[in-house]
């Protein structure tokens, strides 16, 4: 059973980290086109940075699990960003919000998960 929570645990931390580094390298190196979808979502551009640096030191935070409090921010902060952008894409009806609720359900299956293994 625990070998099975640490499967899931890892399988689900790794593919939201995989999301979150992908995300973030799109943010810095394909800034133009990601300055638009923000503009189109109505976001301001001038987050694009600082959300993906800010996504690069989340998945440290949990990673890394140096401090516990830290991690449950990173953690809360992916939820909200991730809800932000469901909510975004579904109400501009871009048909882009399954990602972001994809990553949803892995952080919760992470999160989760950690609480068992790691309690």
């Amino acid at each position: 059973m625990e070998k099975r929570n640490k499967i899931i645990y890892w399988i689900a931390t790794g593919l939201l980290s995989a999301m979150m580094l992908m995300s973030a390298s799109m943010y810095i190196f394909n800034y133009e086109m990601v300055s638009q979808t923000f503009l189109s979502l109505g976001y301001p551009v001038y987050v694009v940075y600082p959300l993906a640096i800010a996504k690069i030191l989340g998945i440290v935070a949990i990673l890394s699990r140096k401090s516990n409090s830290l991690k449950e921010w990173a953690y809360a902060g992916f939820f909200f960003d991730f809800v932000l952008a469901l909510s975004a894409h579904w109400v501009v009806n871009d048909g882009e919000f399954i990602p972001a609720f994809v990553a949803i359900v892995l952080l919760l299956v992470s999160y989760r998960f950690d609480k068992k293994v790691f309690a």
